[in-house]
């Protein structure tokens, strides 16, 4: 039987690991180009869609608003009644109210879907800006379905390198017509 001649194994290849001089704290800023502002509104859509309202309220800065005019080209809040006028606390009476189990209005739960397009970039600059869309908005529940259709005004402002939404306009294109409860927001 003939004797095996023993190799010596090669030591492993040794990579430099590149390890970085000084790391940021914060991220690197980045303009708000008209691109990532409508990943962020697909974002927000998403998040409502699958009924992660505190993650959606989480997108929202701490002096936060979120208004529903109920009449076309309503300048002020102040002056009329409104569909929906919500400061950061009544955003957070909102969402806290839509993930209670005894929610009668929502007793089943709305399944919705977003479409969000025509998205524009009104004014602005890399730290805050103003950002139209239209959206179309399809809830079913109990047995019935209902179409909301508008125009989405949101000012988005920059933090950390992070988008928040400063405050949200939705002009529905019914806002004026009897409308039953809304509660999901759009």
């Amino acid at each position: 039987m003939a004797k095996r001649r023993k190799t010596k194994a090669k030591p492993p290849t040794r990579r430099p690991v590149l390890v970085p001089r000084h790391r940021a704290t914060h991220r690197r800023a980045e303009t708000l180009d008209l691109n990532r502002c409508e990943r962020f509104l697909q974002h927000e859509a998403r998040l409502l869609d699958e009924g992660k309202f505190d993650d959606w309220l989480a997108l929202f800065t701490p002096d936060g608003s979120y208004w529903v005019p109920s009449e076309p080209d309503q300048d002020n809040p102040h002056e009329t009644v409104s569909l929906i006028y919500d400061d950061r606390r009544l955003l957070e009476t909102r969402v806290r109210r839509l993930a209670s189990p005894r929610i009668y209005s929502q007793e089943p739960r709305s399944r919705t879907s977003r479409i969000v397009s025509n998205v524009s970039i009104e004014d602005g600059d890399n730290n805050a800006c103003t950002v139209r869309s239209k959206f179309l908005m399809v809830e079913y529940r109990r047995e019935a379905q209902r179409l909301f259709a508008g125009t989405a005004v949101h000012r988005l402002v920059q933090n950390d390198g992070l988008i928040l939404i400063a405050s949200k306009r939705v002009n529905l294109l019914n806002c004026d017509a009897p409308l039953d409860g809304i509660v999901v927001p759009f």
